[in-house]
């Protein structure tokens, strides 16, 4: 089973840019479906962006525009650079591994990374 970490997280001003990773422990080419999520205060998680092992990519509506989604498979990590940060964007983002877009639950879970985004 793959371990993920996450990192890059921290306090930003609105309007900034942050860049999160995702490191696999292993191969991120085994990873058929790498998510980020998040959770804010008192909110359920909900899924920010997709990429697939074929490099297809998915959004929230909240992250379109703003958000990248990118893998780097030499470096077995996975980014989200998150541009024009909103306050709204507070939360803990976490990445998961999953077989298959409809899997449920993911087969891995990195710890977290907080992001805060001031006004």
């Amino acid at each position: 089973q793959v371990q993920l970490v996450e990192s890059g997280g921290g306090l930003v001003q609105a309007g900034g840019s942050l860049r999160l990773s995702c490191a696999a422990s292993g191969s991120i080419l085994s990873i058929n479906v790498l998510d980020w999520y998040r959770q804010a205060p008192g909110n359920e998680r909900e899924l920010v962006a997709r990429i697939t092992s074929g490099g297809i990519t998915n959004y929230a509506d909240s992250a379109k525009g703003r958000f990248t989604i990118s893998r780097d498979n030499a470096k077995n990590t996975v980014y989200l650079q998150m541009n024009s940060l909103k306050p709204e964007d507070t939360a803990v983002y976490y990445c998961a591994a999953k077989s298959g877009i409809w899997s449920w639950p993911p087969s891995s879970w990195g710890q977290g990374t907080q992001v805060t985004v001031s006004s």
